[in-house]
């Protein structure tokens, strides 16, 4: 089902906006390694692994969550489909591949957050490289899938290609004068639109009481 014009431009503007903070959040997670692991002040490092958790869940998480159900609605709805590019099958298991990671990465956080406002842990134990690891690691995966987004490299899957070949062959066939002038139903947007806001609700909900037994 291919999307309506303002349909599709909001679910695209959706994706770009998520994807690339996703993106600058990494880059300030990563900044924020590199300070606990240098910082010579206690209690800057101590706030830097504090502050991480409740950060993540705040914003990396409802961004990388944005970026790939947007991606997925994108793929469904316009004709790029989700299967018949092999860039955007790839940059689909990126993302896919980037939150799954994320959303288990999401204990560690809170176990550096916990060994850091102990103030009986030494520093060095409060010092983690992980983070720093893990970010390097996001951010080499998200600059990848934007490669692949701006550059889209590579041909069509076999699914494509048989796509491809069966809709030229239905366009050489002449449609009849009615189903050729038949308008979009309007309630089929409607109920994307009611799909991806309950979807958001849902996210949003599990983010709040997840981050509120966290802490």
């Amino acid at each position: 089902m291919a999307f309506a014009p303002a349909l599709r431009r909001f679910t695209f503007t959706t994706h770009v906006t998520s994807s690339v903070g996703w993106l600058g959040a990494v880059f300030v997670f990563l900044a924020l390694a590199a300070i606990g692991l240098t910082s010579q002040e206690e209690r800057t490092v101590r706030g830097v692994y504090l502050v991480m958790a409740p950060a993540a869940w705040f914003v990396l998480v409802p961004l990388a969550h944005a970026a790939l159900f947007s991606g997925v609605a994108l793929s469904l709805g316009t004709p790029w489909g989700l299967i018949r590019h092999y860039w955007v099958a790839l940059k689909l298991v990126i993302t896919a591949f980037s939150t799954v990671i994320l959303m288990i990465y999401m204990g560690t956080f809170r176990q550096m957050a916990d060994l850091a406002a102990d103030p009986v842990a030494e520093l060095g134990l409060v010092r983690n490289p992980s983070p720093l690891l893990h970010a390097i690691l996001a951010l080499m995966l998200l600059l990848g899938a934007t490669v692949l987004a701006i550059y889209k490299p590579f041909a069509l899957t076999p699914y494509g290609t048989r796509q491809q070949m069966s809709a030229k062959s239905i366009a050489s066939v002449p449609l009849p004068p009615m189903a050729a002038g038949e308008p979009r139903r309007r309630w089929e947007y409607v109920l994307w639109i009611a799909g991806l806001a309950i979807l958001a609700a849902i996210i949003v909900s599990h983010l709040l009481s997840s981050g509120a037994h966290g802490h």
